[in-house]
């Protein structure tokens, strides 16, 4: 089964109070899963990876053997295609989960895409951060 994903992290501040949004389409573009999660105090950049991983698993748990990923995250993107190298020391141990994961699928392509292609991803991530300051 082939899926489409959107993932994006949210921080305001960097790092500030952030969270992830994931969006799971299936192969005739119905909506699978939506996911909107808070992580609490963290970079820009975590938040980015952090919402792969999260969307990576749970494309994994629907079943899926080929996953199209589309981010908003350029430098995420770039990392994970190999045209940048993860110097980071705190997105490394994120940058290996992912590529393990990655490697899970028979298929998997990132892309990265513009701001307003990736609206209902980035609406999860502040959805989550806008709960958990109303708690």
């Amino acid at each position: 089964m082939k899926v489409k994903l959107h993932t994006d992290g949210a921080s305001r501040g960097n790092p500030g109070e952030a969270g992830l949004g994931v969006i799971i389409y299936g192969a005739e573009g119905q909506k699978l899963l939506e996911v909107s999660e808070y992580l609490g105090f963290t970079t820009n950049n975590v938040a980015e990876y952090r919402a792969l991983l999260r969307g990576l698993e749970e494309a994994r748990n629907l079943g899926a053997t080929e996953v199209e990923i589309f981010t908003d995250s350029e430098l995420l993107a770039r990392q994970i295609n190999g045209q940048y190298k993860v110097k980071n020391s705190g997105l490394i141990p994120l940058y290996q989960k992912a590529k393990e994961l990655l490697s899970q699928f028979a298929a998997a392509q990132v892309t990265h895409v513009r701001r307003e292609l990736n609206k209902e991803a980035d609406r999860l991530a502040n959805l989550a951060i806008d709960q958990q300051q109303m708690s």
